[in-house]
């Protein structure tokens, strides 16, 4: 297992994504306060509805084990939306959690609905136990998309994952329209495996067949290494930042995280 990244280097790493985030004119912000997300979200005119993993009327979202993400436009407009929580799997593995509708709701007799059901035909998705994170409810405004900024929404996603919880592993559900343009390759994800989640929720207007697609820690680990000294330096990704943004930076974030790694080696 890998351990040569630290958590002041991610820090520095959230720090850096969230620079190529505010020359690509988005200011980035994150919180935990899911009733504020979803009354964010429900006013995004082409976003679909959140779904109910990030609804706290579903699922309870306690803090430190969900955040979201926010970006705004250089006049204050939400351009960019994403969700990560962190589920205990340690007795259990991800396709039982999904079959279950446990991924959904806090209690799936009461809240699911008549007709409710999930079929997970990933293979891989019972080996996928332990601490897991779910990333999920992605979305970027039509005039953001075509920038590379695909890159940029897994990288600070993956970075404050990291720096919260260190997780087993990452997964996301995505519709195949995401595989076949390459999308997932852009976002970081490294595996991938058609039928994950084959979930039908009426009383929610959900019918779904999306791929599972994740990353192991160890995977996570060395894709942070290979970018934690300067991701802004990615050439790849800078060919796309096409103009300057607002002057917001993750200050807080950075100063929160490393502080927490402070704390931590005084008390070791």
């Amino acid at each position: 297992m890998l351990s040569n990244v630290t958590t002041l280097e991610v820090s520095k790493y959230i720090y850096a994504a969230d620079e190529l985030w505010r020359r690509s004119g988005l200011h980035i912000a994150m919180g935990d306060d899911f009733e504020e997300y979803v009354g964010i979200t429900s006013r995004l005119p082409g976003k679909p509805p959140t779904t109910p993993n990030f609804r706290p009327d579903c699922y309870e979202l306690s803090p430190g084990k969900a955040f979201w993400i926010i970006g705004r436009d250089q006049e204050g407009r939400v351009a960019h939306v994403q969700a990560m929580r962190l589920d205990d799997l340690c007795d259990t593995n991800l396709a039982e959690h999904l079959e279950s509708l446990r991924a959904c709701f806090a209690d799936p007799t009461l809240q699911a609905g008549p007709g409710s059901s999930c079929s997970c035909y990933a293979p891989t998705a019972c080996s996928i136990t332990g601490l897991v994170a779910y990333h999920g409810d992605i979305w970027l405004r039509k005039d953001f998309r075509g920038r590379g900024l695909a890159a940029l929404i897994g990288q600070i996603a993956f970075g404050l994952a990291w720096a919260k919880w260190s997780p087993d592993f990452i997964y996301a559900l995505v519709a195949g329209w995401n595989i076949e343009k390459g999308i997932v390759d852009r976002y970081g994800y490294l595996h991938r495996e058609p039928h994950g989640s084959v979930l039908r929720l009426p009383a929610q207007g959900i019918d779904d067949d999306d791929w599972l697609v994740w990353l192991t820690r160890d995977e996570l680990l060395k894709t942070l290494s290979r970018t934690s000294a300067s991701p802004a330096r990615d050439e790849s990704t800078l060919r796309h930042v096409l103009r300057s943004g607002p002057d917001g930076k993750l200050m807080t974030i950075y100063a929160q995280t490393t502080a927490s790694q402070t704390r931590k080696g005084q008390h070791k």
